[in-house]
């Protein structure tokens, strides 16, 4: 059972996407727009999160870039713009893979739990008085307070992979 995350401006879409969501045992949340996917990944682990190209707010593509630098979690853009440009673009602001609307369902869910199985499963967050280290949004904080570390800080090295 993966969670998953999908955000489109067209309730439709999202509806018809957490009921094969759901058909196929995994959880589903939707979001409306980009600022409002950036804040539930900021609240919450998703296996994959399934993205428009097109929301009102900013496109896909930024939401997909800012959601890089968040954490890794396995993307999947779904969007009615299909041209080639589109797709390279999708794949250079690090989608793992793109689908072109009208969709089919079926096929999505496929894409999906390959991406997710491929990805592997996310390491929780740990906790040692007062020290949370999560490997997965790749942060550390100490009594509640962001420890800013760069690559080369070697002591987290032989935590994160």
């Amino acid at each position: 059972m993966a969670n998953l995350l999908i955000v489109d401006d067209e309730t439709d879409i999202v509806s018809l996407v957490r009921f094969f969501a759901g058909h196929e045992g995994h959880r589903a949340d939707g979001a409306f727009c980009g600022r409002e996917a950036l804040r539930l990944c900021r609240e919450n682990a998703y296996d994959a999160v399934i993205l428009d190209v097109m929301l009102p707010d900013m496109d896909g593509f930024s939401v997909c870039r800012e959601l890089r630098a968040l954490r890794d979690t396995p993307v999947l853009m779904l969007s009615a713009r299909g041209e080639e440009y589109d797709k390279l673009t999708g794949f250079d602001c690090g989608a793992d893979d793109y689908m072109v609307k009208p969709f089919s369902p079926r096929e999505l869910m496929v894409r999906i739990r390959v991406i997710v199985s491929r990805h592997g499963t996310q390491q929780a967050p740990m906790a040692f008085s007062g020290l949370v280290i999560d490997p997965a949004g790749r942060t550390v904080t100490a009594d509640g307070m962001h420890l800013a570390l760069t690559a080369r800080n070697t002591i987290c090295s032989s935590i994160w992979p």
